[in-house]
């Protein structure tokens, strides 16, 4: 493929006076840091959107892992109250989009740390459900890069409040990258919460941080158990986040592929608390430490088998079997051969949950790509006998 430089883009791009660009290409690349050393200003659509938007009227919710799902939460409670909302961003359509509804209440819009970077001016509130390393070949290879440049929102001109998890020790210890007027989340949900249909601790908690954030909109229903309980029924959960996608000879398969690190990984183990579990993990490298799921493995041992697939398999297999007390680690191939493995220790009643801590990029085109495999291959274990 040819570079940018041998097309002649790079000298036509110095005589812009402004260029956006897309969020997948990393502010610290070396052309994009040339072309502001040169004093053009390189935005995105994102902070271009912001800008001009309503932004009293907007909540942007971003966190390594919980933001679709929390976007998603707040979108749902508020149109079963009957408010009109537009939700997107990184989850959906942007909010720039020609098509998207003006005529609109609020705006829920979900933010990457890719996006963060490009906003100048912020939304009246922020959500940030979650902080753990993530995308970091993007982020200089450095963690606190990260954890600075995903923050980097909560700060902005115009932000009036943010609202954290007041659970996650890692967002916690970064207190200080908040801001001065932040809320932090440390309750569960009521029982109305049930109605939204979502495994697991974290989700529960992703549910009161919609909460708050729709109560901070100044949504009267956001304080009544009734009402949210009757918003909530509307849910319709996200596919590939703990999604039970069947049972074969009494093992249940759990696809929660969009496990791309190892935050929400530990949150899906925790999901299955007394179950024998079979875990499929590998995928992507991008250079995370593994030493965090490696030690929660070793606490789950003997119920939990540890199968690893390509790319990074063996870098997951090696962390796992360094630390003390570790389970049995079996490497394979490809995720068919992974999810047979997992199926026959799982028997008769254990749980084999696809949840890489990994992208799928390499092996499969993207995590519905991945999810799409584990689905065939669970199926051909019924085709071979097995019901």
């Amino acid at each position: 493929m040819l570079s940018v430089e041998s097309r002649g883009g790079l000298a036509a791009l110095h005589n812009a006076d402004v260029i956006v660009k897309s969020p997948g290409i990393s502010r610290y690349d070396p052309l994009v840091q040339e072309l502001v050393a040169s004093g053009i200003h390189v935005l995105g659509g994102m902070g271009l959107w912001l800008a001009e938007a309503p932004r009293e009227r907007v909540v942007c919710i971003t966190g390594t892992k919980g933001k679709s799902t929390t976007t998603a939460i707040v979108g749902t409670l508020l149109r079963g109250m009957g408010v009109r909302c537009f939700i997107g961003g990184n989850l959906g359509s942007p909010p720039w989009n020609p098509d998207v509804p003006r005529d609109v209440d609020y705006w829920v819009i979900e933010v990457s740390s890719y996006q963060a970077l490009d906003v100048v001016v912020g939304p009246a509130i922020v959500v940030v459900t979650s902080l753990s390393e993530d995308h970091l070949t993007w982020h200089r290879s450095d963690p606190e890069q990260y954890y600075s440049d995903k923050l980097s929102l909560c700060t902005k001109p115009g932000v009036r409040t943010v609202i954290a998890n007041g659970a996650d020790k890692t967002l916690r210890a970064r207190a200080s990258m908040l801001g001065q007027a932040v809320s932090w989340v440390d309750d569960l949900p009521g029982a109305w919460a049930e109605n939204l249909g979502l495994r697991g601790l974290h989700n529960l908690r992703n549910a009161e941080i919609a909460r708050i954030a729709v109560l901070e909109l100044g949504i009267e229903g956001a304080a009544d158990a009734t009402v949210l309980g009757q918003a909530a029924s509307n849910y319709e959960p996200l596919p590939s986040r703990l999604s039970w996608i069947g049972n074969v000879a009494g093992v249940d398969f759990i696809d929660d592929s969009l496990s791309t690190n190892v935050l929400p990984t530990l949150a899906a183990l925790e999901a299955f608390n007394g179950r024998r579990i079979a875990l499929l993990v590998g995928g992507h490298e991008r250079g995370i430490d593994y030493a965090p799921l490696a030690e929660a493995l070793a606490l789950r041992n003997p119920d939990v088998l540890v199968v690893t697939m390509p790319d990074n398999g063996p870098r997951i297999a090696t962390a796992v079997k360094s630390v003390h007390g570790a389970p049995d680690v079996i490497e394979c191939d490809n995720i068919q051969a992974a999810t047979a493995t997992a199926f026959e220790w799982a028997r008769p009643d254990g749980v084999v949950l696809l949840s890489p801590a990994a992208p799928s990029f390499g092996r499969h085109t993207n995590y519905q790509g991945r999810a799409a495999a584990f689905l065939a291959a669970m199926r051909a274990l019924v085709i071979d006998g097995e019901n």
